[in-house]
């Protein structure tokens, strides 16, 4: 996917949430979360994330109640992507690690959005091979879409090879909470640095 592409699929995400991504510096009033934020969302936090129920690596049916048992990071792509998927991952691996020398654990989470190809194998080797604590989901195709929408993220598969081809979509990765459920989306440009002091920021306040 090309950098291109990418900022396509973030403007596209915008659209389909009716322009929810505002960028503003703190919250609304008894926001606990007010000074963490670096971002608004229209309709507030509450119209992304909620209940998905997908397959993890052992091949195990699971519901975000079994995944999100602690802060976790969110992020939707594919194992055979050839660039941003690895790349994003890893950056979220690394922001992992950075909170945990702060003594801070939190859970990288890898949602496959091309379950043609990503078996529960797949997604396994996929997070294992990038950090010990990431958790790899696939499921169905109904499974996948619910989730996708339940995150308002984006996704298409190309026309192409039935095994060699590559699937559009969205960027963000998502700070999400055990009792209060998404709370934070971070773009690409951001450092694992940058994500680390945010999401410390989040899990001071809970």
């Amino acid at each position: 996917m090309t950098r291109a592409y990418a900022l396509l699929a973030a403007a596209f995400v915008a659209a389909l949430v009716g322009g929810a991504w505002f960028m503003t510096r703190g919250g609304g009033s008894g926001d606990k979360f007010a000074q963490c934020r670096s971002s608004q969302i229209a309709g507030g936090t509450d119209t992304i994330g909620g209940a998905f129920e997908l397959v993890n690596a052992k091949g195990e049916t699971v519901t975000d109640k079994d995944v999100i048992t602690e802060p976790s990071i969110v992020y939707f792509g594919y194992t055979f992507c050839p660039d941003v998927c690895p790349m994003d991952s890893a950056r979220n691996a690394d922001a992992v690690d950075v909170l945990a020398e702060r003594g801070i654990s939190v859970t990288p989470v890898f949602i496959s959005i091309d379950p043609d190809r990503d078996t529960p194998e797949a997604v396994g080797d996929f997070a294992e091979n990038l950090h010990e604590k990431m958790i790899g989901l696939t499921g169905s195709l109904d499974q996948v879409k619910a989730a996708s929408k339940a995150y308002k993220t984006y996704f298409k598969k190309n026309e192409g090879d039935e095994d060699y081809y590559l699937v559009d979509h969205s960027t963000f990765s998502y700070l999400v909470l055990p009792e209060d459920g998404f709370v934070e989306f971070f773009r690409r440009d951001e450092s694992a640095q940058q994500m680390a002091d945010k999401t410390a920021c989040f899990i001071e306040k809970i």
